[in-house]
């Protein structure tokens, strides 16, 4: 059977141009059919007519304005120049607040090409630069500038470094001064307003040595550069440079007045202090906009090899960082009165982080599902419902547990068609394919996930399940001791230790495998397989009161729980795995798990 070809997605680099009036809305309010009427005399007979002499074209209209394509940035600011300066002179006449002024932004970039639309970074870019544009302005990107200095007969000023709302990173800014740049001119400067900090903007301060010791300078200060270096593979994340933070070392800071300077939204800052054969690490999380405190934590770790330990160290700071910093992101988005995508995803991603029933993933899914109506790209939304149709499935929730693996999987490789190297992705593609009988492929994605990103500490734990599905439960424990050391506190942990739980049982080992279970419900009692598991492992070493007691707490979490529903997926062909769930079930039977 001869397979049909992927379609080929149209791409192309453009200068794009996106306008609007300022202050549509009022101008129609005052005089609908007025305001229509100038509005529609100035797109026919200057704009259309300037763009299509500097070989562009509209792309689509939006109401108050439009979406404009050329194939070089210096037409594209000549277009814009000439019906600027064209509307200038046939409204000047008019009464300020009737007068129709056009702001505008221009980007270069790669962009998706439909017939009646063009999308991707570059066309959002565009759109909020026209946003921080003054009536009758033009704002281009850095990119844009590059192409046209010194080619169009006027001058821009250098806005410096802007963060415009929902662009990961900051973008410079030009604004066009018709006049030059003279006194007049600049005077003329757009004001624009104070822009809030991007979300996930963080500096981490240089840690302070508290040790008495210059010698370990050099320790405090690598924590500090790799803890930047591992923030900023946080998707969405805008973490301030370490030569920019490293300016304030040795200084008495005002955060708050550190977090003005840098605009971002949070600040870490720490201290190291070795005493004998030990070291101990303080760190505290701080609003930068109010100077609150929002987390801090102390690390105490025996000394052994300072840089394995510097690794061990920062990987755990930034495991739980990602997890406290989405969890205040996600409690600012419930106050948004309009959330967008990335508002969404923070609930979405906060709400997982506590889910254990199935009606709390299923309330997961939906804040998913909300940014994906926004924004049917976004790789974040995708993973995220993604991760909770898995979780469905993994955590023996859903009745189909095959319909919601399939389900995530699809996510997952339509997120992986957007963004090939996301770590995350990779890792979860692995995890699907370990629980759908593929292991050795789900052990290579969870391979490529950690090669992406050293602290994916649920690569490691998949890794151990792998394992025990392979029919290797001997290998299972050190992936997860890998996992645990990443990231020990970790909202996933319960399920790892669950998973060495399981293992031992495959192995005979019961009473280890009760240990491990109990480590996992001290963890988090809402976790209902882990009293499951638990409830095997005391039944198997014939303790059935505790066993039975096991079973009720289970039961009271999932209701619908069965050993039927544990065998409904056959996760694997391995004879040593399917030696030891029949162990697992036999010890269930023996503690009093309904059969089903």
């Amino acid at each position: 059977m001869v397979q049909e070809r992927p379609v080929r997605i149209e791409r192309r680099l453009s200068a794009i141009l996106a306008a609007d009036v300022a202050g549509y809305s009022r101008l129609m309010h005052n005089d609908e059919e007025a305001t229509h009427a100038k509005l529609t005399v100035l797109l026919t007979e200057v704009i259309v007519p300037a763009i299509g002499e500097h070989g562009g074209r509209i792309v689509k209209n939006t109401g108050d304005g439009f979406l404009a394509e050329f194939p070089s940035a210096v037409e594209a600011v000549r277009a814009a120049l000439q019906f600027q300066t064209r509307i200038h002179e046939l409204t000047i006449d008019e009464a300020e607040d009737n007068r129709i002024a056009f702001r505008m932004g221009i980007n270069i970039g790669d962009v998706i090409v439909e017939p009646h639309d063009i999308f991707g970074d570059g066309v959002n870019i565009a759109a909020r630069l026209e946003s921080i544009a003054e009536p009758g302005g033009i704002c281009i990107s850095s990119s844009a500038y590059e192409y046209i200095r010194g080619k169009v007969g006027v001058q821009f000023i250098d806005l410096g470094e802007q963060n415009l709302k929902n662009i990961a990173r900051p973008v410079r800014v030009y604004a066009a001064v018709p006049n030059g740049p003279s006194s007049a001119a600049q005077a003329t400067r757009p004001k624009l307003k104070p822009l809030s900090p991007p979300r996930l903007s963080i500096v981490v301060l240089p840690f302070t040595n508290l040790s008495g010791d210059p010698e370990q300078e050099y320790f405090v200060d690598g924590v500090t550069e790799s803890l930047t270096t591992d923030l900023s593979r946080i998707s969405g994340s805008f973490v301030i440079g370490r030569h920019t933070a490293f300016t304030y070392k040795g200084k008495a800071v005002d955060l708050k007045q550190v977090g003005r300077e840098l605009n971002v939204r949070y600040a870490l800052e720490g201290s190291v202090q070795r005493r004998d054969s030990r070291l101990r690490i303080n760190v505290q999380l701080i609003n930068a906009e109010t100077g609150t405190h929002l987390w801090a934590d102390r690390f105490d770790k025996p000394v052994s090899d300072l840089f394995d330990m510097q690794d061990e160290i920062v990987s755990q700071l930034a495991n739980t960082l990602t997890s406290k910093l989405i969890t205040v992101e996600a409690r600012l988005a419930e106050r948004s009165m309009h959330p967008d995508a990335t508002d969404l995803i923070f609930q979405g991603k906060a709400c997982l982080y506590e889910a254990t029933t199935a009606k709390q993933l299923i309330q997961a899914r939906s804040f998913f599902e909300r940014a994906l109506a926004i924004n049917p790209r976004n790789v974040g939304a995708l993973l995220g419902m993604a991760a909770s149709d898995f979780r469905m499935a993994s955590s023996l929730l859903a009745d189909d547990r095959i319909a919601c693996f399939a389900a995530a999987e699809a996510k997952v490789i339509e997120a992986l068609s957007i963004a090939p190297d996301h770590s995350s992705a990779h890792m979860m593609l692995g995890s699907v394919c370990i629980y759908t009988n593929r292991a050795v492929q789900g052990i290579a994605e969870c391979e490529q996930a950690l090669r992406l990103d050293r602290n994916e500490a649920y690569a490691h734990s998949s890794i151990g399940l792998a394992k025990y599905y392979l029919g290797r439960p001997a290998q299972t424990e050190g992936h997860v001791l890998d996992a645990l050391r990443l990231s020990p506190r970790d909202s996933g942990a319960a399920a790892w230790m669950a998973v060495v739980g399981v293992a031992k049982i495959q192995l005979g080992l019961d009473a280890e495998a009760a240990g491990w279970l109990r480590r996992g419900i001290e963890a988090n009692r809402n976790f209902a397989f882990g009293q499951f598991g638990l409830a095997a492992a005391l039944g198997l070493l014939g303790a059935l009161d505790e066993a039975r007691a096991a079973v009720t707490a289970g039961l009271a979490l999932d209701p619908n729980f069965t050993i039927r529903r544990l065998l409904a997926t056959r996760l694997s062909d391995n004879p040593t795995y399917l030696a030891g769930r029949d162990r697992i079930c036999e010890g269930m039977r023996k503690a009093g798990v309904p059969e089903g």
